[in-house]
């Protein structure tokens, strides 16, 4: 297709409109544009081809028989492509809302929660996708993510979800009773952490606590390290949100918790997307947190 032969798709759409209507008026209406824009698209396009598209007949104008031709085409063009459109949205509308969160938020937090949603919205199908790796909204076609960080992600919209400061913790076996009112406490501990997080090395090293001294096992997750400190092989560090339905059923003991971290769990969307299920699921993650 040579793009240099083709008119401006405003000036068209225009002259689409003013050639149903039989009037500039009604089409600047139509189009929420003034009477003389019309014109002018009108005439720009008649300069183009060299060729007269539209005259005056009384009170109203009347469109030539080359403008009829080039009229009736592109209200055909036009119509595919709203046909089109309203296909794709309509599609929008009914697939599964596309989920991405992070393996251990999805068990720990979203699952014990998200029949909840199901019952309040049977209609709207939520698909999850654990994963760990970064993701790219656009390319992935992912409608929201749920991540964990500083909130300062580009390209995407981001809002605060909950706050998600650092929890250190250990089986109830681990400890054999000991108390620890810091993480100073816990020099000389086995220290399971994950290796790809340098959050929670950076909050033990601020609490006097040089790791290079302790003995650490680096685990390729979280969710290993905390499966680990389940097993009762020594202390990990999570964040809150994540250790807390496994400290109220005893499974694991808070040692210390981090107040006012500047990280915490937000959700991520695309701004230039408009979805209704979308933000209806987003509404109700936020009230999980209220």
């Amino acid at each position: 297709m040579n793009w240099h032969d083709i008119p401006s798709l405003l000036a068209l759409r225009a002259f689409e409109a003013a050639a149903r209507h039989g009037s500039f008026s009604a089409a600047a209406r139509d189009l929420n544009v003034t009477h003389a824009a019309i014109g002018q698209h009108v005439r720009a396009l008649e300069d183009h081809f060299g060729l007269p598209l539209m005259q005056r007949d009384g009170r109203g104008m009347a469109v030539t028989p080359d403008g009829r031709r080039l009229a009736d085409t592109l209200g055909e063009a036009f119509g595919l492509i709203a046909s089109a459109a309203t296909d794709l949205l309509d599609q929008t509308k009914t697939r599964a809302i596309r989920v991405s969160v992070t393996p251990s938020f999805a068990a720990n937090w979203l699952m014990p929660r998200i029949g909840g949603f199901w019952d309040a919205h049977p209609d709207i199908e939520v698909e999850l996708i654990p994963s760990m790796q970064l993701i790219d909204l656009r390319r992935d076609n992912i409608d929201v993510a749920i991540r964990y960080g500083d909130g300062n992600w580009p390209g995407v919209h981001s809002s605060p979800l909950m706050p998600a400061g650092h929890t250190a913790v250990a089986a109830p076996s681990y400890l054999k009773g000991g108390k620890t009112d810091c993480l100073a406490d816990l020099k000389g501990s086995r220290w399971l952490l994950d290796g790809n997080r340098s959050e929670e090395k950076l909050w033990v090293a601020q609490n006097g606590v040089d790791l290079d001294r302790e003995n650490v096992t680096y685990f390729a997750t979280g969710q290993l390290s905390r499966e680990a400190a389940l097993a009762g092989l020594g202390v990990t560090i999570i964040p809150a949100p994540v250790a807390a339905g496994h400290i109220s059923s005893g499974a694991l003991v808070k040692l210390c918790e981090e107040h006012d971290s500047a990280v915490a769990y937000h959700l991520l969307t695309r701004p230039e997307v408009v979805s209704q299920p979308r933000d209806i699921f987003v509404k109700w993650l936020k009230s999980q947190t209220s």
